[in-house]
């Protein structure tokens, strides 16, 4: 199993789309578009509010993965603590 699950997510604006024509201030409470001029005066946590749907399916994605991660390594547990026993069996 990995030890590290790390996603990242691109902040989109809701405008135009981009994602990489960001400006903001040093704390982040004013984020602006550059590309379409669209502001944020929530800043960073308006962006994340307006892009739940892009990090719903990251986290989808994620849960996924860890889960299939997460059975394969306690079948492999399971038939590790039992080899060579003919009564347990598992398929």
């Amino acid at each position: 199993m990995k030890d590290n699950y790390s996603y990242n997510i691109q902040l989109r604006c809701v405008v135009c789309g981009s994602e990489d024509h960001f400006d903001c201030n040093e704390d982040k409470s004013y984020i602006k578009c550059t590309n379409c001029g669209k502001e944020y005066f929530g800043g960073y946590d308006e962006l994340v509010s307006c892009n739940q749907d892009q990090i719903e399916e990251v986290k989808e994605i994620a849960t996924e993965e860890v889960g299939n991660d997460l059975q394969k390594e306690l079948n492999k547990m399971l038939n590790d603590a039992f080899k060579g026993n003919k009564y347990v069996k598992f398929k």
